[in-house]
């Protein structure tokens, strides 16, 4: 294995496997790039990215620079001298001048095998239009969207009752081995960056609170997968008497009725097409229940309403 010199370049904590991977494998990380931190809720002090974290811990360089237009922050990028640079979830677009800087490019773990799922949310994405595989490509960072050329890519299945908080974590884990194997490959030149697709491609933009609103005339399998795709964020939801509830776990019943009229006593909520049960759910500032502890302190009984 050849010892590279990188950039890292990550903030949220799926990027947090593939810089102690980096760590472990023996490559020198001679800078951390990260979002900067951001003002935490009820006046405590500024919060530090997951990744600013690690990094501190690790005792590595770090730099939180609001944009990479500057020319100075660009001339600074090029004098660390990097072999390759490692984005994962960063944040920021990079500019030409970025992109063109390392030896071998800036490599980029991507969760979804390219060119399906381009963009923001690709994780929620797949779940939601019921892909039954998605995985993660590696891939050379060019001037589009997600569209450089793959060096490596790995297939995962998406069970049935996958959550984007499972496939977030397994996503992670794999993108870090990949990154490893993508970076002794390409320094041995044994790996060759290959063109994506130009069929098949899709993309997955980001994601707002609003998104997670159920729609009850829409079928109960696609209020199922919107469930599961927006645990843990940004939540599905549905509101009630001046309450906006979220629902963490549902199933898909037969059975039809008025949508969004609950048709037992018991959250069975009718849709357009089948009913969705509500297993688990959450009023706003309160813990998570299932459905039957919730409902002693809420009742909804058969023919109420949701909106």
């Amino acid at each position: 294995m050849t010892r590279l010199k990188l950039v890292f370049m990550g903030s949220p904590e799926f990027a947090l496997p593939t810089l102690a991977a980096l760590l472990a494998a023996g490559h020198q990380v001679a800078c951390v790039y990260t979002q900067p931190p951001r003002p935490a809720r009820r006046g405590q002090k500024e919060r530090r990215s997951p990744v600013h974290a690690l990094a501190g811990a690790k005792g590595l360089a770090v730099r939180t620079p609001a944009s990479l237009k500057d020319e100075g922050e660009q001339a600074a990028f090029k004098a660390l001298n990097a072999d390759a640079a490692v984005v994962v979830a960063y944040g920021l677009k990079l500019p030409t001048a970025i992109v063109a800087a390392p030896r071998l490019g800036c490599l980029n773990v991507h969760a979804s095998l390219l060119p399906r799922w381009r963009g923001a949310a690709p994780i929620q994405r797949a779940i939601l239009e019921g892909d039954t595989e998605t995985g993660v490509t590696i891939m050379r960072i060019d001037e589009g969207l997600d569209t450089g050329p793959i060096i490596i890519a790995e297939k995962v299945l998406i069970g049935p009752r996958a959550t984007a908080a499972m496939l977030h974590d397994q996503l992670a884990e794999l993108g870090a081995r990949l990154m490893v194997k993508a970076l002794d490959g390409l320094a041995a030149g044994m790996l060759k960056p290959t063109p994506q697709p130009a069929t098949g491609v899709t993309v997955a933009p980001k994601l707002g609170r609003d998104d997670g609103r159920l729609d009850w005339r829409r079928p109960a399998a696609a209020l199922e997968r919107q469930v599961r795709a927006f645990n843990p964020w940004p939540g599905a939801w549905f509101e009630h008497a001046g309450h906006r509830i979220k629902v963490l776990a549902a199933t898909v019943e037969a059975g039809s009725g008025v949508p969004g009229a609950l048709v037992d006593d018991a959250l069975g909520v009718a849709c357009g097409a089948g009913v969705l049960r509500l297993i688990e759910v959450q009023r706003a500032g309160r813990a998570a229940q299932p459905a039957a502890a919730f409902l002693r302190g809420f009742p909804m009984p058969a023919g109420v309403r949701l909106a």
